[in-house]
């Protein structure tokens, strides 16, 4: 279970480790209202009718086989369980999901096995990696947490993050990506609502590269700041006070 701030790159830790194990990576993505069939498998009905009228025409006869693997669409947690040590199945901020399915998904996780009615029980002989993020909107129950081993992700050093910077943007110049990367650090630690991630420190320093700048300074800065800030009153507090962005006494 990885827990930290949005942006803090949770989500590509399970793609990187996916990459190094050579395994399929098996993304649910979680959301306000998500249920266990947009999670596990449902019926495709739009073939299944087509079936059905196939037989009256009498073109083929598919009788009971109607609900058979041919009209199963398979999501994300059947899908891992079948594909088990194959796969890495990366379940993404699941605290934007409610109780019931978290419950729902730790009984699946439990045993890395699914009944559907009417074809029987599917099973993994050896799980799948399972990586689970979250932003922290609520707190997640401690009977999934028992089962996890936990780490959070802070956000990035300065020196880490011009490396990281470097790695994701070669043609950015190292003087570029520490001016961006320190001022990116000053911006987490002014009272903004949405504290920049890592992703808006490549996305900003990608912006001031292609418009020629080689270092920061108040124009470029305010003119690339929707960039790194996606808030407006976040901008207006922020422009309000670019010298202290810059380091600037």
């Amino acid at each position: 279970m990885l827990e930290g701030e949005a942006g803090v790159g949770k989500t590509e830790v399970a793609k990187v480790l996916a990459d190094a194990l050579g395994r399929r990576l098996i993304r649910l993505q979680c959301y306000e209202g998500i249920d266990s069939a947009q999670a596990l498998y449902e019926w495709d009905y739009a073939r299944q009718l087509i079936a059905v009228r196939a037989t009256e025409a009498g073109v083929n006869d598919v009788g009971a086989d109607l609900f058979s693997e041919d009209f199963i669409i398979e999501r994300p947690l059947l899908a891992a369980v079948r594909a088990g040590a194959g796969a890495v199945l990366l379940i993404d901020e699941l605290d934007r999901a409610d109780d019931e399915f978290e419950a729902f998904l730790l009984e699946v996780l439990s045993e890395f096995a699914v009944t559907i009615p009417e074809i029987g029980r599917v099973a993994s002989t050896r799980p799948p990696a399972v990586i689970i993020t979250s932003n922290r909107t609520r707190e997640l129950h401690d009977a999934l947490k028992r089962r996890c081993l936990y780490h959070w992700i802070d956000h990035p050093s300065l020196e880490r993050e011009v490396e990281i910077v470097r790695v994701r943007a070669p043609e950015i110049p190292e003087a570029l990506a520490r001016d961006v990367a320190a001022a990116v650090g000053r911006l987490r630690d002014m009272d903004v609502v949405k504290r920049p991630g890592v992703a808006e420190t490549i996305d900003w320093a990608n912006a001031l590269n292609y418009l020629g700048v080689g270092r920061l300074d108040p124009g470029a800065t305010g003119a690339t700041l929707g960039a790194v800030i996606k808030d407006h009153e976040d901008q207006e507090h922020v422009t309000a006070r670019l010298g202290e962005l810059l380091g600037e006494e």
